[in-house]
């Protein structure tokens, strides 16, 4: 019997935390608003955004990325950051690796045009094993829009100013379970 109302508690907790579709990063609540398997990596995709934002329309996200078949955490990061420092538009702030722990992250800010709007992505990405196979990408990303070049100053001070803090909180930050749903709607 005590095996029994344990298997069901744990079934329980289990459902509840694989189904949680809201991420709360940095005093601010994320929803599920896109999941999908990805095609080209045979794995599954998350993101979430604010509640009045979505995958055509956001300035905050949070990205969970599964890749069965990347075993490589670090080299994967190290692949990425060559791509990040030899891509034009993109600037490379910190690259951050852990060998022991089979770990990496990166920071950096990509130079965009939206809908007749400029402005600099910031991105983090943390690359690290999955307990069963293969790697975990968790990214945050904030859009920040611009018009001038006083604008880019403040922009550039902003991210400067919290760079380390954001990092210390996605690298420390452990990552969610990917959710298998279908997330048609896009709100």
């Amino acid at each position: 019997m005590l095996k029994k109302v344990l298997t069901i508690i744990a079934l329980f907790l289990g459902s509840a935390f694989c189904l949680a579709e809201d991420i709360h990063f940095d005093n601010e609540v994320y929803t599920l608003k896109y999941s999908a398997i990805a095609p080209k990596t045979n794995g599954y995709g998350n993101e979430y955004f604010k509640k009045n934002e979505n995958v055509a329309n956001w300035t905050k996200m949070i990205g969970i990325y599964y890749y069965p078949e990347e075993n490589n955490p670090i080299k994967y990061a190290e692949d990425f950051d060559k791509t990040v420092e030899s891509t034009d538009n993109s600037v490379l702030l910190k690259f951050i690796e852990n060998k022991k722990s089979d770990k990496a992250a990166i920071s950096f800010l990509v130079n965009g045009t939206e809908n007749a709007k400029k402005y600099f992505e910031y991105d983090i990405y943390k690359f690290e094993k999955h307990s069963d196979k293969g790697m975990l990408l968790l990214k945050y990303a904030v859009k920040h829009y611009f018009t001038n070049n006083d604008e880019i100053n403040k922009i550039a001070q902003r991210v400067k100013e919290n760079n380390d803090k954001y990092l210390e909180m996605i690298i420390t930050s452990p990552i969610p379970p990917i959710v298998e749903k279908d997330v048609s709607v896009h709100e």
